[in-house]
């Protein structure tokens, strides 16, 4: 039952060219770092990565696509990301944009087994062409298919041997959907404890959805856009 890896790249060992990763985070926050960078290192090319958004030049998942190693993007909000525009108006990223509620609701659905779904959201917009329309008490909506990764990185603030993991505030935000999601997912910690030492009622992710977890290191959490009020 011991889950425990040395560290990302111990845990990351059989990613491969081509693989589907589903990461936690939104913008900066709750960014699997140690991750991110372990993938960096290894080289792995040709990823499809499900994800809120591709982090910024230079930072989150923005790394990955500055070297080259994405293929393309399931995401919901590409706006900061300078790269990333660059790359989907040369040709050389494939895209696909998804409202972000639906987003989310497309991971859970994932992780929950459930293999489609309908929503009023995109009916009647882009979002709709070429996809199945119903309508359910006079309100169109429009079929969307669950997702699911080879692997998934997510990052949360306390886990135990076994994979069970509390988020901290607002650094939730994707990462238990996304968890649940994967085939083998694949968590870092800010602190691993021992089995027992995490209250039953507070754990967010059950282990049952975690494959593997280590205790990352060096955390730099940036902060995307800094905005101060002066003193009086």
């Amino acid at each position: 039952m011991d889950k425990s890896f040395a560290d990302a790249a111990a845990a990351l060992h059989d990613l491969t060219d081509g693989a589907v990763l589903l990461a936690g985070g939104f913008g900066l926050c709750g960014n699997p770092e140690n991750c991110i960078s372990a993938i960096h290192a290894k080289g792995t090319r040709g990823l499809t990565i499900v994800s809120n958004n591709c982090g910024i030049d230079g930072k989150g998942l923005g790394v990955l696509l500055a070297a080259g190693q994405v293929k393309k993007m399931i995401s919901s909000y590409v706006g900061e990301n300078k790269t990333f525009e660059r790359l989907f108006l040369d040709g050389k990223l494939e895209v696909e944009l998804c409202p972000q509620g639906t987003l989310a609701e497309r991971l859970r659905a994932g992780g929950a087994g459930i293999p489609a779904f309908f929503t009023p959201t995109g009916a009647g917009t882009v979002r709709a062409e070429g996809r199945e329309t119903r309508v359910f008490d006079g309100r169109e909506c429009v079929l969307e298919t669950a997702l699911q990764g080879d692997f998934a990185i997510v990052k949360a603030h306390k886990g135990d041997r076994w994979g069970n993991l509390v988020y901290r505030k607002t650094a939730r935000n994707f990462n238990p959907m996304v968890a649940a999601a994967g085939r083998i997912t694949i968590a870092e910690v800010e602190e691993l404890v021992d089995v027992g030492d995490l209250e039953p009622d507070q754990i967010h992710t059950p282990g049952i959805y975690v494959q593997r977890i280590f205790q990352g290191k060096r955390y730099e959490k940036p902060i995307e856009q800094r905005t101060t009020r002066p003193r009086a």
